[in-house]
């Protein structure tokens, strides 16, 4: 049973990365800074990341400490998306796809490690309170909910088609 949920939630998570990195790729230049709900498209698709990588580590306060972060202040500058106000920084295209890399790589590995203890266990976060394997999925609908918001947009404004993405689904 630990293998099949594990097996399951990777191939969700591949499914959702897949997601965003389409909208990513399909956004024009030209919309990467326009809004997206109380956001411009980059900022939601850093928000997605960001939130996806802390909820994939142990805890919170492990979330600065990755080699990822480490090497990249530039991008992560004064971790906003941990205070109480409006993301007001801007990301550039190629640094949002080193991210979602970064995600991608991070998730494989963390479910990897999971055991049924682990993920029976509580989430590691305050006001989660619920067990790790809860935890993937509350992460999965983050991530999709930002994606149908990009998603949306890029249809309405700029005519893109998003196709559904499925667990090992490739665009020709």
């Amino acid at each position: 049973m630990l293998d099949t949920f594990k097996q399951l939630i990777a191939h969700q998570f591949e499914a959702a990365f897949c997601s965003l990195q389409i909208c990513i790729d399909r956004c024009p230049d030209t919309a990467w800074d326009e809004p997206v709900a109380n956001l411009k498209f980059c900022q939601v698709a850093f928000h997605t990341l960001f939130f996806t990588d802390i909820y994939l580590g142990p805890n919170a306060d492990a979330l600065r400490d990755q080699p990822f972060h480490k090497d990249h202040p530039e991008f992560f500058r004064d971790y906003e998306e941990l205070e109480d106000r409006v993301q007001v920084l801007s990301y550039d295209k190629p640094s949002i796809e080193a991210y979602l890399l970064h995600c991608r790589t991070k998730a494989s590995r963390a479910i990897a490690d999971e055991s049924a203890e682990s993920l029976a266990g509580p989430s590691g976060f305050e006001r989660r309170f619920f067990s790790r394997a809860e935890l993937y999925v509350y992460n999965l609908r983050h991530i999709q909910h930002h994606v149908a918001q990009l998603s949306l947009r890029l249809r309405l404004d700029h005519q893109e088609s998003i196709p559904w993405i499925g667990s090992g689904w490739r665009e020709v």
